[in-house]
């Protein structure tokens, strides 16, 4: 079931001096070659008991206080290579939802539902073109406790045991079970995991090597991403004649009427951003989507007066940059993930990938199809994490808008809002209103 390399080798120092010289050079050349394509990212990820050589790559401690007040996934999110850079992780992932099953922390139920939005995640990093390498190294009990007294005897790697590493060799043979569990359901073919001896140093790191090397070369040399087929969620289907075409878009509200409203409105969101409740288990994410000249920013303007300008930050979504467009899709927008207490406001956000992507021809069809189980798995996050969630469809209809790219053309300082590409998107009304039916029937999720 497992890419495994053969088990109980050892490599004299000899031989081991001997090789790492070409093995160091065939490296160096696959990451210039990687680096100079910048077609992918390469991840590895290092797992495996304590005292199997693990901790020699890049590692993660316990969360922050910053951290915990985000999504589980928002440390190893920001954390990720750009296409070209190679990424090496110790545990990752996977560590926090191991030990959280042995100590008790997570329920069995849990931990399959953690997994089953790994497998997801990973699926969704090789769709964007990452190589996933995941590797564990696999020590016996009593090599374990060799090696970590072997470790703990020399004063230059004494450090690297401690009492933690201790008390965890007494759940070895549960930690052989949840771990031998969290393998097989995450051995999935687009990112396998490769058991590795980690008894002998040399064997382990010349084998590790050899499979980094092969791997690069096989994906550079193959020219293309890979493909995890995602299907988008079975939802029941929405009359779409009335999530746009019956909407009742000639309500209206009278000035002093709108004022009282607002007046009211505003200072109840004031109160609310300030209750201890929200500022100790809270975040708020808004996203903000519509039609060209809908009025979002004329929301979010009577929006944020009532807020503290300390508490929120308001996400101007554009094209993505060079950076952006080096990271996963989503990377854009995980990096604006708030903590508690705190709000992050996008003037339009994820769902331009399904929406002006899509029509425009920006992304492939596998790429926004795939967007929308993506889309409610990063929602499902934000909101497992304490983030309360609030998406807004701003509609006008198309003499409305019309109406108003005139207005906006005469009047001096409306004229920076009005764009040959807004004039251009309105010449495809019909397309745009197919993908955002599809949109609200795909993501509107509990």
């Amino acid at each position: 079931m497992f890419e495994s390399a053969e088990l109980g080798h050892r490599i004299d120092r000899k031989t081991f001096q001997k090789a790492v010289p070409a093995l160091r050079a065939e490296l160096l050349d696959v990451q210039y070659d990687l680096l100079e394509k910048r077609e992918f990212p390469v991840i590895i990820l290092v797992s495996g008991v304590d005292g199997s050589g693990k901790s020699e790559t890049l590692a993660f401690s316990a969360p922050t206080d910053e951290e915990r007040e985000r999504p589980f996934m928002w440390r190893y999110w920001r954390a990720l290579p750009p296409k070209g850079k190679i990424g090496i992780f110790a545990g990752s992932w996977y560590s926090q939802p191991i030990a959280d099953r042995i100590g008790r922390r997570m329920k069995r139920a849990e931990l399959e539902e953690t997994l089953d939005e790994i497998n997801r995640f990973e699926a969704m990093l090789v769709n964007e073109g990452a190589l996933v390498l995941k590797f564990w190294f696999h020590l016996s009990e009593d090599g374990q406790k060799t090696r970590l007294k072997a470790l703990e005897k020399d004063p230059r790697t004494a450090w690297r045991v401690t009492r933690e590493s201790w008390a965890r060799l007494k759940t070895y043979d549960e930690l052989q079970s949840v771990a031998g569990h969290v393998l097989r359901v995450t051995n999935t073919a687009h990112a396998p995991w490769t058991i590795i001896e980690g008894t002998d140093d040399n064997y382990r790191s010349l084998t590790v090597g050899h499979i980094v090397r092969d791997a690069i070369r096989k994906h550079l040399d193959a020219g293309q991403r890979g493909s995890v087929p995602v299907a988008p969620p079975m939802v029941p289907a929405i009359d779409r004649r009335t999530v746009l075409s019956e909407l009742d878009l000639a309500l209206k509200l009278e000035k002093k009427a709108y004022e009282r409203e607002l007046a009211k409105w505003q200072g109840r969101l004031s109160q609310l951003m300030r209750d201890e409740r929200f500022l100790a288990r809270h975040s708020l994410v808004v996203a903000f989507e519509g039609s060209d000249a809908a009025g979002k920013g004329g929301a979010i303007r009577r929006v944020v007066a009532a807020m503290d300008a300390r508490q929120y930050q308001i996400v101007p979504v554009a094209a993505p940059t060079d950076e952006e467009r080096a990271q996963p899709y989503l990377w854009r927008f995980w990096r604006h993930v708030p903590r508690r207490g705190r709000t992050a406001i996008f003037d339009r956000s994820w769902y331009g990938r399904v929406l002006v992507e899509r029509v425009e021809g920006f992304c492939a069809e596998d790429d926004w199809l795939r967007a929308y189980a993506e889309i409610n798995d990063f929602e499902h996050a934000l909101v497992q994490s304490g983030a309360i969630v609030v998406k807004f469809w701003l509609q006008v209809s198309k003499d409305e808008q019309l109406r108003r790219f005139k207005e906006r053309e005469k009047i001096a300082f409306k004229q920076f809002k009005i764009t040959e590409e807004d004039w251009r998107n309105r010449k495809k009304w019909d397309r745009y209103e197919s993908a955002i039916c599809d949109m609200v029937e795909r993501t509107s999720s509990s």
